[in-house]
């Protein structure tokens, strides 16, 4: 009898065993470690390296994207630096590894040149604003008045021609529309624009901008180098002129954060961020910041935490499983 209750004992225990096993099998009793980052050693993403430098070119967007990412950024532990240069010397930047990324890449066609000179030591982390067009751009009662409807009708227009001194009102001569404006200009690779008798002037964003308000308000003929999301298209009635060639990228650019080679590895955490950022930003996201920041005139640093208060749950998406300080 006694040989018999211990052989129960051991059948019990052996049973007891099997349905733990099995339970761990199916999930459904089985305790399961957090996912607190891509390690999965339940101790979060490791913030790495925390100095972390953006560069960015002053552009509505970019002025709008970027003081968001950096308070994301300092909330997880960084010590984020963010500089205002123009599109050369950004790229090189990111690519000499000063800076870890930019919030102001324009690809495949405005930046062609930057990413075709850095790209060995450039890598797309996420893309903003997946449809972002470009072109050469007038108010509406510019194609009511001259006829112009596409880059074409430009060549022969001299009455439209000389009530605009025959001078398109650029931006920052960095800039890559203003290279794929002068390529528009050129008769070999463009429209021949300059052989008819056209220029392009170089000025900055906040410039031509004042240029557009002053001749909208009087009603007077502009054209200007113009690109979607931006708040000038919330002031104002304009039209993009059809682009036969696709000089400016034809249905539109990809807006994207790149960072260089090594961000990932030196940063894991910031890195994951900011890709976790691009995921959930959009043209409306942006559109809506433009028109508080450039219409409604308030200050960006404002709009950022405006932002990021009312979006508290994508704050603690971007931050879920980021290792604690």
């Amino acid at each position: 009898m006694k040989k018999l209750k211990l052989l129960a004992v051991a059948l019990s225990s052996m049973l007891v065993l099997a349905l733990v096993a099995c339970g761990g099998e199916d999930g459904d009793d089985a305790t399961e470690s957090p996912d607190n980052g891509e390690d999965g050693n339940g101790e979060g993403i490791e913030l790495g390296e925390k100095d972390i430098k953006i560069s960015y070119i002053a552009w509505a967007g970019a002025l709008a994207r970027t003081p968001i990412v950096k308070k994301v950024l300092e909330e997880a532990g960084y010590n984020v630096e963010d500089k205002q240069m123009e599109a050369g010397p950004a790229w090189q930047d990111i690519a000499d590894d000063p800076a870890a990324f930019t919030t102001a890449a324009w690809l495949p066609a405005t930046h062609a040149d930057y990413w075709e000179q850095y790209k060995d030591d450039l890598d797309e982390i996420g893309i903003f604003v997946d449809k972002a067009p470009l072109a050469l751009t007038v108010p509406d009662y510019v194609v009511e008045e001259y006829g112009i409807e596409e880059i074409d009708d430009l060549i022969d227009n001299e009455e439209f021609g000389d009530d605009v001194d025959w001078t398109i009102t650029g931006i920052d001569p960095g800039a890559g529309i203003m290279q794929n404006t002068e390529t528009a200009l050129d008769a070999d690779e463009g429209y021949g624009l300059e052989d008819a008798g056209w220029t392009l002037e170089e000025s900055s964003e906040a410039a031509m901008m004042g240029e557009l308000l002053s001749a909208y308000e009087d009603e007077e003929p502009i054209i200007i180098p113009g690109w979607k999301p931006h708040q000038k298209f919330e002031q104002f009635d304009l039209t993009m002129l059809e682009d036969p060639k696709e000089i400016y990228g034809g249905e539109g650019d990809e807006i994207a954060a790149i960072g260089n080679k090594d961000f990932k590895e030196t940063a894991p955490a910031a890195y994951e961020i900011v890709k976790r950022f691009t995921e959930d930003y959009d043209t409306d996201i942006e559109q809506e910041l433009l028109v508080d920041i450039n219409i409604e005139e308030k200050d960006p640093e404002e709009v950022a935490d405006e932002f990021l208060e009312e979006n508290q749950d994508l704050v603690d998406k971007w931050l879920d499983g980021i290792a604690a300080e």
